[in-house]
């Protein structure tokens, strides 16, 4: 899959111009193809190893079963100590092979490989040096309102997991099992992280508690486990209505005895953590706290960033961003009251809100799907399109509770699975009128669906890059530089109020910043963050607690959007000022997407090798 130029990408129609002769000097073609056919061996081995490691990645991506190391339609993943373990050690291996590579020796497309992968592996290493929670210093808790198979396999089994075959129907029975062994190992790890010291907030457990006791108190053949795989049969012909029955029967069977219980043992446990638990939401109280929210932050915004600047940052962009929706706010004559108290007004106002019913729920989808016709202006701004469909979908009332208000699952490599952007519709007053455009834009198009199936689509890239790793201050930089385009783009020329959300949004994420570090590093008190937020936003109580409670069992994840953004921003003007006339915004965004989700350093070089080869080429 790896070429040494990605000129071309499936279905696109675009030449991405790059660093004219950005090969190796003074290196021979054929030691150049060598060490390429090297590295692209070392990717690609790395890739099927954390395939092998995670079959539910292997299951979303629908991918062969020989590039995944084996069948994996019927397992899930370990989640015990000795996979953590197995995990760090991949990585370990994998950059072993990288650093005895000569990188002066490849081309300019392979160095920026090398790049991306080892700068990958360091940042997870220096997060997986603590053996904890799901991912070490990043994600320190093995289940909280937001972490823990329950939070994800549900969901998982019942969007991704195909059933059209018995085979398949089979895996799925057998896959229900795994999620039991899940669950169980999850219950030893939350006792071994207690030993070290390692226990959630009292409020995530409780939020977890909630969320667990709701599925747990369901009976056996009502849960989602069963009905899904119920609904799934309903579109199988080859199957009997008998075997169906016999299938639904043994999948009953394993919920009730197998994975019920195991659901009552991971309520046991953190009813036991709760008498440890203190209400403190950073991880500064955890042992090595600081350091770990160091090595969190590097691996979240791919920069080297310090917690006092970053947070000085947020001050600073929520400051012009509440200036400008004041200025919104009272030319249409909300002139009384504090800026949050505006903008909180917008949230009960007839014109802007969806009943608090199914049917009100029907109709807020039905207003995104209207939203998605931005698709069809983008070719004002990018060459390269992708061709995967999106589709808009609620997220399931099960675990509605600990997630936030829109995000989306990318689609099937085949594309038997459209990309998905969910949105939570828990309480329709958290999802007013004015605030959708923004999160459509971010989640959906020109968002991470645009940017996650160029990527997945692009035939130049080793699939590793295209496939399985991703960055979060990219990624979650784009989706937010996405938003900004939208507004260039004249979204809300004749939507003032849809423009207050839009800045609403982009406050929230300047003030993610302050309140990340102001938990983390300054030992802000949840409640402080709570309140410094919603006087930024404007945004309502119960919605902001969602999102501060994330960022405390989450600790970095926050601060990778506004970073990316502003540095995608920077990017692009100093491109337009090294390029001048000759600079072109399409091929701007076709050189930041084609090259895939990379950390930020890399994305400075290769816009920077862009801009400067196409001023030289011209």
């Amino acid at each position: 899959m790896h070429t040494t130029r990605r000129d071309v990408l499936a279905g696109g129609a675009a030449s991405l111009a790059l660093l004219a002769g950005c090969g190796p000097t003074g290196t021979s073609a054929s030691s150049t193809a060598t060490n390429s056919a090297a590295l692209k061996s070392a990717l690609d081995q790395a890739a099927t190893n954390l395939l092998k490691l995670s079959p539910e990645t292997a299951t979303g991506l629908a991918v062969s079963e020989a590039q995944a190391g084996g069948r994996y339609m019927d397992k899930l993943s370990d989640a015990s100590k000795a996979a953590f373990t197995a995990a760090k050690q991949l990585r370990q291996s994998t950059l072993a092979t990288l650093n005895g590579m000569d990188r002066a020796s490849l081309s300019h497309d392979d160095q920026v490989s090398l790049d991306v992968v080892k700068t990958s592996f360091e940042n997870d290493l220096a997060c997986l040096q603590w053996e904890i929670g799901a991912g070490g210093a990043s994600t320190p808790y093995v289940v909280s309102q937001l972490t823990g198979s329950y939070t994800t396999v549900p969901d998982f089994l019942d969007s991704q997991h195909q059933v059209t075959n018995r085979d398949q129907a089979d895996a799925y029975v057998a896959r229900l099992g795994e999620f039991a062994r899940q669950l169980t190992q999850e219950v030893t790890r939350i006792h071994e992280d207690q030993a070290a010291g390692i226990v959630p907030p009292d409020f995530a457990i409780r939020k977890a508690l909630m969320q667990l006791r709701d599925f747990a108190s369901k009976p056996a053949d009502q849960t989602t486990l069963v009905q899904a795989l119920k609904r799934k049969l309903g579109d199988v012909h080859e199957i009997s209505a008998a075997d169906a029955n016999t299938l639904v029967r043994q999948a009953t069977q394993i919920v009730h005895d197998r994975v019920l219980p195991a659901y009552h043992a991971q309520i046991d446990a953190l009813n036991g953590l709760l008498p440890h638990a203190v209400h403190d939401a950073g991880i500064w109280r955890l042992p090595h706290g600081d350091e770990m929210y160091a090595a969190a932050l590097q691996q979240q915004t791919t920069t080297t960033m310090k917690p006092e600047d970053i947070h000085q940052m947020g001050i600073d962009i929520a400051r012009d961003l509440n200036s400008q929706m004041d200025t919104i706010l009272k030319s249409q004559g909300l002139t009384r009251g504090t800026l949050a108290e505006r903008v909180q007004s917008l949230f009960s106002r007839p014109d802007q809100m969806f009943p608090e019913s199914d049917a009100g729920r029907e109709q807020c989808l039905a207003y995104l799907n209207q939203l998605a016709s931005i698709r069809d202006r983008l070719p004002e701004k990018f060459n390269v399109l992708p061709r995967a469909q999106l589709q808009i979908k609620r997220v399931p009332e099960s675990i509605q509770e600990g997630q936030p208000e829109g995000y989306y699952l990318q689609g099937a490599l085949d594309g038997s699975r459209p990309g998905t952007f969910y949105v939570n519709l828990r309480k329709m007053q958290e999802v007013p009128k004015f605030t959708l455009p923004t999160l459509f834009y971010h989640e959906g198009i020109p968002g991470h669906h645009l940017q996650i199936s160029i990527q997945q689509e692009s035939t130049g890239l080793p699939f590793i890059r295209s496939a399985i790793l991703g960055f979060n201050a990219y990624a979650e930089g784009w989706a937010l530089y996405a938003e900004q385009l939208s507004d260039e783009m004249g979204s809300y020329a004749d939507d003032p109020f849809g423009r207050v959300g839009f800045l609403m949004d982009a406050a929230f994420r300047a003030s993610r910043l302050i309140v990340d570090t102001g938990m983390h590093h300054m030992r802000w008190s949840r409640e402080q963050a709570l309140s410094s937020m919603m006087a930024i936003t404007g945004d309502i109580e119960s919605a902001t607690e969602t999102e501060i409670e994330r960022y405390c069992v989450w600790p970095g994840q926050a601060c990778g959007y506004m970073i990316g953004k502003m540095t995608l921003l920077r990017l692009r003007a100093h491109a337009q000022q090294t390029m001048g006339a000759r600079f072109d915004i399409k091929k701007f965004h076709d050189c930041v997407l084609t090259n895939g989700s990379i950390p930020l350093t890399v994305t400075e070089t290769v816009v920077n090798d862009w801009a400067n080869g196409a001023m030289t080429a011209k």
